[in-house]
């Protein structure tokens, strides 16, 4: 989902936690959709990341067309296939989900229905229930229970998965739950490059959404698990700046340290807020800011994700 506590100098600009936004995701939060809003960074020859609008897009121009991963809030599937003129005039063949998050599928319903759509299964059985997501306020709706399932997956897959072949090949990994049940890594082989979705939002607390399948104790094995994957450089990440395989693997020790600290503070006798309200973030996590004693709400719903799921 959202970025919390990102350092302005990591953060895209666009998402963000500043309030509520109306139905399906449009408002402040996200900006006016158009497509000069949207940021684009050139991370290889044929791949881009188109910032803002929601989560991270990825553009992949192969031979044949256009693989998208991820889709925006409601209202930006235009502006990204008119942003994508500017770049190729090859249609829209393939996109992919990286969970089952409003800021990362709406756009599917606005974008062409020829296209193969491709997701892990939990994603697909998340976004065909709609569920809340977990510790998050703001409205999180999906239009496809209204829209008679446009943009819902055509084509899921459990554990690894191949789209295209030679210079065209992007290889889709599930390693486990850790933001949502069903969080798909999308590798880019010729390019070397991870699409991390919001398992990896950017240097900040994430959401750990139990209500889609999201779990906080196995959070830090799934992220190292991904961040063995082979032959990566880069990583792009959730909401943020395209990042290293070393930052991604720090991520995973950073969730790992306050499960671990959680789990003690729960053998110990304390409480949920007692914890939220004692712990930082260790000094050896840079670019990890500690958000101020009021704006620990992240914090204490990811907190009572790991209390709950320690016996």
């Amino acid at each position: 989902m959202l970025s919390i506590a990102v350092s302005a100098a990591q953060q895209v600009p666009a998402p963000g936690g500043r309030g509520a936004a109306p139905a399906g995701g449009r408002g402040p939060a996200f900006g006016a959709p158009s497509a000069d809003a949207l940021q684009v960074t050139k991370v290889a020859d044929n791949l881009y990341v188109f910032g803002g609008g929601g989560g991270n897009t990825a553009v992949f121009v192969t031979a044949n067309g256009v693989l998208l991963v991820d889709t925006k809030v409601s209202g930006w599937g235009q502006p990204i296939l008119d942003r994508l003129k500017t770049i190729t005039d090859k249609p829209v063949t393939t996109f992919v989900n990286t969970h089952a998050h409003f800021d990362h599928v709406n756009g599917n319903a606005e974008l062409p229905t020829t296209a193969d759509i491709v997701t892990q299964e939990i994603t697909k059985t998340m976004m065909e229930q709609a569920n809340p997501v977990y510790g998050l306020t703001m409205d999180t709706t999906t239009p496809f229970k209204t829209n008679g399932g446009r943009g819902l997956p055509k084509r899921t897959f459990k554990d690894r998965l191949s789209i295209g072949t030679g210079a065209d090949q992007v290889d889709l990994y599930h390693y486990g739950p850790a933001h949502t049940g069903g969080d798909t890594w999308i590798v880019f082989r010729q390019a070397r490059v991870m699409h991390a979705g919001d398992a990896f939002a950017g240097k900040n607390s994430p959401i750990m959404d139990k209500n889609n399948g999201g779990s906080g104790v196995q959070y830090p094995t799934t992220i190292a698990r991904a961040a063995a994957t082979p032959n990566v450089d880069r990583v792009i990440t959730g909401h943020s700046t395209v990042m290293t395989v070393a930052e991604l693997k720090e991520f995973g020790e950073f969730n790992g340290d306050f499960v671990r600290d959680a789990q003690a503070a729960k053998k110990a006798g304390k409480t949920v807020d007692q914890f939220v309200a004692e712990w930082n973030v260790p000094s050896k996590y840079m670019g990890y800011a500690n958000p101020a004693p009021t704006g620990r709400t992240q914090w204490r719903s990811n907190a009572q994700v790991v209390w709950d799921e320690t016996k």
